[in-house]
C-alpha cells in the first residue's frame, strides 16, 4: 500500500490527475458533461447511427462545453457498438479534448485480474496509447487490489481512476450494501482513501463513482467520503432526477469533492452548439449555487 506524505506528481515529475482536476474545478466549476451518443439522440439530432454520425455528435458536444466543463466523460460502450470505426472516433474525441484542454474520463468500467487488468490499464492509462484518457472508470468487484496495475500506472503517468463505489441502480444494493455497517461499499471507500495517501495536496487521483440519486445510503452505510480526499463522480444529474440541491444535501461535507455529471439533460438541447452551451451553463450555475 502507498505511504502517507507522498508526492502529487508522478515519478517523471508530471502533475497528478487530482491536482489538475482540482484546478479545473476551481477555475471552471464542478461540471462533468457525459458524451453519450445513444441511437435515439443521434436520431433526434438528425444524424445517422454510424461512425460519421458518432463523430459529428461527439465533436459538437465537445465544441459546446469544453470551456465550461471541468471534464467530459465519453461513454465507451456507445463507441464500441460501432466496432473499430467507433473506437477510432473515440480516439479522435480524446485527442480533440486534449487539444481543447478539457480533462477526459473514459467511462469504460473495466475490471479484471492480473495480466488482463494490466492490459486494460495499458490501453487507457499508458502514455502513447491511442486510447489514453486523463482518467478511466473501473469496477472493483473482483477485489479492490485487483486494480493494482491501473492504480500504479495512473500514479506513474499523472492520470487518475474512478472506482465504482455506490451506484444508484436498484440492482447495485444487492452487492454494494452487503455487510451493513461493514458494507462492500464502505470497504471500497476506505481502500480509495488509503490509496490517496500517496498523493500530496488537496485532491488525490483515486476517485469514486457515487450515484447522484443514492439518497440516504451514504449515511445508512456510514460512508466517510470526505476522508477519501479524492474526486467523487456523481452521475444522475438532470434527466435521471437529481438536482444540484439534491447533490448538496446528499453529499454534505463532501460536496466540494463532487463532480456533478449530466448527460441526457444537456445533450437533449442539441444539435446546435449554442443550445448545448446554454444547457451546460444552466447546470453549472446550479452546481455553483448561483
Amino acid at each position: 500500500m502507498p505511504e502517507a506524505g507522498s508526492t502529487s506528481a508522478s515519478p517523471a515529475g508530471r502533475e497528478s490527475f487530482g491536482s489538475r482536476l482540482g484546478a479545473a474545478m476551481a477555475s471552471r466549476g464542478p461540471l462533468c458533461v457525459g458524451i453519450d451518443p445513444h441511437p435515439a439522440l443521434l436520431k433526434d439530432w438528425g444524424l445517422a447511427d454510424d461512425a460519421a454520425g458518432l463523430r459529428r455528435f461527439s465533436l459538437t458536444v465537445l465544441e459546446a462545453v469544453s470551456s465550461l466543463a471541468a471534464a467530459v466523460k465519453p461513454q465507451v460502450a456507445l463507441y464500441e457498438r460501432h466496432g473499430s470505426a467507433g473506437m477510432a472516433v473515440l480516439e479522435d474525441v480524446l485527442a480533440a479534448a486534449a487539444q481543447a484542454q478539457v480533462l477526459t474520463i473514459a467511462d469504460a468500467k473495466r475490471g479484471d485480474i492480473g495480466s488482463t487488468m494490466a492490459a486494460y490499464a495499458d490501453a487507457w492509462l499508458r502514455d502513447g496509447s491511442s486510447l489514453a484518457a486523463d482518467s478511466v472508470t473501473l469496477s472493483p468487484y473482483l477485489g479492490f487490489e485487483s486494480l493494482r496495475p491501473a492504480l500504479d500506472l495512473a500514479a506513474d503517468n499523472g492520470r487518475g481512476i474512478f472506482v465504482l463505489a455506490l451506484t444508484s441502480n436498484p440492482e447495485g444494493a444487492s452487492v454494494q450494501h452487503v455487510g451493513g455497517a461493514d458494507s462492500v461499499a464502505r470497504r471500497i471507500v476506505e481502500a480509495a482513501a488509503a490509496e490517496n495517501s500517496r498523493y500530496a495536496g488537496s485532491l488525490g487521483s483515486v476517485g469514486l463513482v457515487v450515484g447522484a440519486t443514492v439518497g440516504s445510503a451514504l449515511t445508512d452505510l456510514h460512508l466517510d467520503l470526505p476522508s477519501v480526499r479524492g474526486p467523487i463522480l456523481a452521475p444522475g444529474l438532470g434527466a435521471q432526477g437529481a438536482t444540484p440541491a439534491d447533490l448538496r444535501r446528499t453529499f454534505g461535507a463532501a460536496y466540494p469533492q463532487v463532480l456533478g455529471t449530466s448527460s441526457r439533460d444537456i445533450l437533449a438541447a442539441g444539435p446546435g452548439v449554442q443550445g448545448l452551451r446554454n444547457a451546460a451553463l444552466r447546470t453549472l450555475v446550479g452546481l455553483l449555487g448561483e
